[in-house]
């Protein structure tokens, strides 16, 4: 097949990371950059790349073949991705992953109905984490599934924080703890609530005239997110969180403790360490969107996981060079 053409919405972290990422690949191009606001306010890297109003969307007029969502996580794409999927194939990184049977079930629904292909929850985690549970269950039938994630700012949980009344900007770090991580990788198959696996932490800058106790509680109670961890909210001011917390890390464990048939004890552990979670991410999102493209070329049509993908379709390359080389 010929080049992979994307399609971007939105223009945040996750877009500038797709952006970047596509220039690794030249087996896939660019198509142009869709935007909720003005298109003329928003400047890219790519000068032959249009920026258009996310209206020209409408219809399934655009030749894209897929199109990557990169608004936020926790409220954007529920709607944003069943919407689409009505015109494009599509791929998101939905992260909430209490909600995810919900948000395939609606995505399912409409990429069904349009004939349509369509990712969901594609990144790290969920994604490339999930893969390595999957496979631990599989191999490991015995044994017991620990994550943790960091230290490293969350996305999807630094864009919560910041849509909460009053809140200016934020960011958030996730951090295991440290004797929790020790005790599985020791085979000791602890039994850890959330709260004893990690830490959060929010340094958040506040709207003028806002409630600092309000904005707290609100971030301390929210589920799915915070409720069942212990939160610490740090509150200073937008020239401190610019100065100490630009910076996008973050990273993470997978790890499955379990014995062989005969009682051998196995551990499987698989991590990551990143300087940029949303650039790591998108490159992530655009080795999907070319598994996405050849799904569609073979008229695949529903919401997909990463557990429905072949690895072979992430690669550029074909069969015959993946055994020669890779194998």
């Amino acid at each position: 097949m010929g080049k992979t053409r994307l399609g971007i919405l939105g223009y945040g972290n996750l877009g500038r990371g797709v952006e970047l990422a596509v220039r690794q690949n030249d087996d896939i191009e660019l198509v142009a950059v869709y935007t909720r606001r003005d298109p003329s306010s928003v400047s890219i890297a790519t000068e032959s790349v249009e920026v258009k109003s996310a209206e020209a969307l409408e219809g399934g007029a655009e030749p894209i073949d897929v199109l990557v969502l990169c608004g936020g996580s926790a409220t954007d794409l529920p709607k944003q991705t069943p919407y689409y999927a009505q015109w494009y194939n599509v791929v998101d990184s939905f992260d909430t992953h209490a909600k995810i049977p919900e948000h395939f079930a609606a995505v399912d629904a409409a990429a069904q109905a349009s004939g349509k292909t369509a990712l969901i929850s594609c990144g790290w985690d969920p994604g490339l984490f999930s893969l390595n549970r999957l496979m631990g269950n599989c191999f490991l039938p015995d044994g017991a599934d620990y994550t943790f994630w960091g230290k490293g700012i969350s996305q999807g949980h630094s864009d919560a924080v910041r849509r909460i009344e009053g809140v200016a900007d934020a960011k958030q770090y996730t951090i295991p703890i440290e004797s929790a991580l020790e005790a599985v990788r020791s085979g000791a198959n602890p039994e850890l609530t959330t709260r004893e696996k990690h830490l959060r932490e929010c340094f958040v800058v506040l709207e003028e005239g806002a409630d600092a106790a309000e904005v707290e509680r609100q971030i301390v109670t929210m589920p799915n997110y915070f409720s069942d961890y212990d939160t610490t909210v740090h509150f200073i001011s937008q020239e401190e969180l610019d100065r100490d917390h630009s910076a996008m890390p973050h990273g993470g464990f997978v790890l499955r403790s379990g014995q062989s048939a005969s009682g051998k004890k196995m551990l499987i552990e698989y991590s990551l360490k990143l300087d940029s979670n949303p650039e790591f991410t998108t490159c992530v999102l655009v080795a999907y969107a070319r598994a996405v493209a050849r799904m569609a070329a073979e008229g695949k049509a529903g919401a997909f996981t990463v557990f429905d993908i072949p690895p072979a379709y992430l690669s550029p390359l074909d069969g015959a060079e993946l055994r020669a080389h890779l194998l």
